[in-house]
């Protein structure tokens, strides 16, 4: 069993352990996948951690090559480069875990912002730890938790939703999901369907409080705190320029504690393929699923290998 030493497991979890695992002597010699946060917009929020661990790496994998090559001129990093995205993750991925297995490094960064959130350095994190190897976080610049501290919102509990459906009827249904959830909430969005995004959110949501960050931590930073129909109101008027992240309030309704799923008392089988049958992937019905349940799609996935 890979265990870093910075994880100690919850008691409760210790009659499920695997069987211990002594590694050879090889196993030693692995390298470090490191997932390194870069700056989302202002270069002075990199921090000189980062900047080590870039330095000192074998190979950066990275999301754009061109645009990480602007990061690394600045800084004066001249550590070999290649390109990790959504196009070439299944390559790219096994030259990741090869080289790791060779005994180099290896830094994960993303365009901006902390990697293998909403892109695909989750896979190659999954892919990693199930091959034993090591993975260690560099923190730094979040847009999603930049904008919540930011907003005058609850903090104390809150859900990160990323980008939502394009197409609208799954843009509905994913809404419909969360409509009754009592947690902040937390997605990115573009400046070309933002308005189409609030306009949804207020069919399906209703008028809540919400605050809309947008070009976070850049020149042309800008924050509009208001409710979901006076930013539909601002958009109408002010044509929406660079990326956004709206954090939006929680159901406060007492009610909404009180609601009952529609999937209550089914298994968690039954659940996905509930979705599976309403025209959604194996992936996005387990995803839904897991969001009815609040429990993470990898809790899920040990239970649907029927499907």
């Amino acid at each position: 069993m890979n265990i870093q030493k910075s994880f100690l497991p919850h008691p409760a979890a210790q009659a499920h352990r695997l069987p211990a695992h002594n590694p050879a002597p090889a196993e030693l010699e692995y390298g470090k996948l490191y997932l390194v946060a870069t700056p989302i917009g202002n270069l002075e929020d990199m921090t000189f951690r980062a900047v080590n661990t870039l330095h000192s790496v074998d190979w950066i994998a990275a999301e754009d090559t061109r645009q990480t090559k602007k990061l690394l001129n600045h800084f004066e990093i001249s550590t070999r480069l290649f390109s990790y995205h959504e196009h070439n993750k299944m390559a790219s991925g096994e030259r990741i875990i090869d080289l790791l297995k060779e005994g180099q490094s290896v830094a994960l960064v993303s365009d901006a912002g902390t990697p293998a959130v909403s892109d695909p350095g989750m896979e190659i994190v999954e892919a990693a730890l199930a091959e034993g190897l090591s993975v260690i976080p560099i923190p730094g610049a979040n847009a999603a938790i930049s904008a919540l501290i930011a907003s005058g919102l609850n903090t104390k509990a809150f859900t990160f939703l990323g980008f939502l459906p394009r197409e609208k009827k799954q843009l509905t249904q994913t809404l419909d999901q969360w409509k009754n959830h009592t947690e902040t909430l937390v997605l990115y969005e573009s400046p070309h369907r933002i308005k189409k995004t609030l306009a949804a959110m207020f069919e399906v949501w209703g008028d809540r409080r919400i605050s809309c960050g947008r070009e976070l931590t850049k020149r042309h930073e800008e924050w509009l705190r208001g409710t979901v129909a006076s930013a539909m109101d601002y958009f109408a008027n002010q044509p929406p320029i660079g990326e956004f992240c709206l954090v939006v309030e929680g159901n406060l309704s007492p009610e909404a504690e009180q609601i009952v799923g529609w999937w209550e008392g089914m298994q968690v089988v039954e659940h996905v393929k509930t979705y599976m049958n309403q025209g959604h992937s194996k992936k996005e019905a387990m995803k839904l699923a897991a969001g009815d349940r609040g429990v993470s799609k990898r809790d899920l996935y040990d239970q649907c290998h029927e499907l």
